[in-house]
């Protein structure tokens, strides 16, 4: 004896073989594959035994269900509902060719199996429900394609048991409905940018749907629903048209929703609906990798010409299957585009690694900052004015070029942050807009490192004939405000405050050669070069002298 699982969406089928067990499983390569995230890679085993169809539970997550009941192995007999996870089928023996197969009763109603909706509950099969205005209520399949596929060629088959006629005209539409998704995927992808996309997306609704208006929103950063794209027929940008409450359903369920009498839809229900005399309405989320919900596709029509089916539903959750693809890669360009642009801004004043991080942040660049607990290092070529009156500019600019290289990089190495030059001057920071616990210490090394370098300099400039160079640095540790200063259209990261210009002060104070920093730099450090003890050193814009400290390098 021959027999068949159904699905009771009548999408999916499945034929069973005897004396050869067959798993049931979400991946592909299984006997019997069910692309559902509430189905276990290895959900359970069905095989043939002596005319008895024998089903075992492997340890699924989500569990096998006879008739309602729970089961880790039974036998199941001709009319019996099984479900694997929250997919159900129905075992039907397979008649012989000629012989009518017995009808049996009906298998008792499925109950709720406690089992709340999944991460990803959209893709989870659940039969038709009619409710008023006969409606129908479809969850969007894992795989639309491959299920839309199935589907159609499950209606074509049925087609061929009637007459050749119904048969050819059948599968016409099946190759007419999968090559139009085909064109679709092709198209969409080479939107240049997303407001492009979504009306792309839009013009193609037209072509594929009997259909009046329809209507795109995307989720935000908070998960709101945002319209984006609204037209009718014509062309007309349009206002307010979707119902929220479907909407929003659809968007947080990723479940989609069709309406054949939309005015006698309690769910549809509102004045908005009604003034706008809608017949047919159904609403599709855009559901990305993860199972992520990107959006929804909203479609209705004004008329009684068309009023959409099952079919249509299908249809759209496909389509808007494929748009959810296009649109997260446009998405996803378009923040790369962003961040390129950032990093490219930002790496001229940060280490690589660390314009990554900041490039990556939605925040980057916007206006506004906060106080953070920052190292400052200020570092002042000592005489430079009255020796630049004796050089050529293009020596100067090339002396200037090599210093300014050496001194970037010694902060680039210790991890800091190039605020800005300041004529001859370096301003440089550790703690903004990222920190680490020994950001003192790093800055202090950098110092040490600048001072280093210089000499080597020094060495290779007189061997070459040409002027050297003297550096003073000031170091200071304390509260600082951080951020985004200017305009739209001109941003500049960079910290302000008195632990600022208290750094600038200790710089300018510094001899050639000479480290100063402040106690609360000395204290801040954990590890603290030999340092010599100034007496306290009045400093413009302090009330009182301040306790100094120079590096004994």
């Amino acid at each position: 004896m021959k027999y068949t699982l159904v699905g009771t969406e009548g999408n999916l089928s499945f034929d069973l073989r005897d004396n050869a067990p067959m798993i049931v499983g979400r991946a592909l390569t299984s006997d019997i594959p069910i692309p559902d995230p509430t189905i276990s890679r290895r959900h359970a085993e069905v095989s043939i035994v002596d005319g008895k169809v024998h089903v075992r539970d492997l340890g699924s997550s989500n569990g096998t269900f006879r008739n309602g009941e729970q089961i880790t192995a039974s036998v199941c007999g001709n009319g019996d509902l099984v479900v694997f996870g929250k997919v159900s089928f129905k075992l039907e023996i397979i008649a012989p060719a000629g012989v009518r197969s017995p009808t049996p009763a009906g298998p008792p109603p499925l109950p709720d199996h406690g089992m709340g909706a999944s991460p990803t509950a959209a893709v989870a099969s659940q039969g038709p429900t009619k409710m008023a205005g006969a409606t129908i209520v479809r969850a969007l399949p894992a795989d639309f394609k491959e299920v839309l596929a199935a589907s159609l060629r499950s209606k074509e088959q049925k087609a061929l048991k009637h007459d050749d006629v119904t048969a050819e005209r059948q599968g016409s539409s099946v190759q007419e409905r999968l090559t139009t998704l085909l064109d679709v995927s092709t198209e969409l992808t080479k939107a240049v940018s997303l407001d492009a996309l979504l009306e792309k997306i839009v013009d193609k609704c037209w072509g594929i749907f009997p259909i009046d208006r329809v209507a795109i929103l995307l989720g935000d950063e908070s998960n709101v629903l945002v319209p984006k794209i609204a037209k009718d027929r014509k062309g007309n940008t349009l206002g307010t048209m979707v119902p929220q409450s479907i909407a929003r359903s659809v968007f947080g369920e990723r479940q989609a929703i069709v309406s054949e009498d939309a005015g006698e839809d309690s769910r549809f229900a509102g004045q908005s609906i009604v003034l706008q005399q809608v017949r047919s309405a159904m609403c599709a989320p855009m559901v990305g990798s993860e199972g992520r919900a990107l959006g929804v596709i909203y479609a209705d029509c004004l008329f009684t010409r068309h009023r959409f089916t099952e079919d249509d539903l299908n249809f759209l959750i496909a389509f808007a299957g494929i748009a959810a693809v296009a649109v997260e890669n446009s998405q996803f360009s378009e923040r790369i585009r962003r961040e390129a642009l950032t990093r490219s801004n930002f790496e001229r004043f940060f280490t690589p690694g660390l314009a990554a991080r900041i490039a990556a942040s939605p925040d980057a660049l916007k206006l506004g900052g906060e106080k953070r607990m920052v190292a400052v290092l200020f570092s002042d070529i000592r005489g430079f004015t009255a020796m630049s009156e004796k050089m050529e500019a293009d020596e100067m600019a090339k002396l200037l070029s090599e210093y300014f290289t050496e001194m970037v990089e010694c902060v680039f190495k210790f991890g800091g942050t190039l605020d800005k030059f300041i004529g001859d001057a370096v301003m440089a920071q550790w703690g903004a807009p990222l920190s680490e616990e020994d950001d003192p210490d790093r800055a202090m090394g950098a110092a040490v490192e600048m001072m280093r370098d210089l000499e080597r300099l020094n060495m290779r400039w007189a061997a070459e004939g040409r002027p050297q160079l003297q550096i003073g640095i000031g170091l200071n540790y304390g509260e600082a405000f951080a951020g985004n200063i200017g305009s739209e259209r001109r941003l500049e990261y960079t910290v302000i405050g008195d632990t600022v210009n208290t750094a600038s002060r200790l710089c300018g104070a510094a001899a050639g050669g000479e480290i100063l920093l402040s106690e609360a730099m000395r204290n801040a450090m954990k590890k603290s070069p030999r340092l010599k003890s100034h007496p306290p050193m009045e400093l413009k814009g302090k009330s009182h002298p301040l306790p100094v400290f120079s590096v004994e390098l």
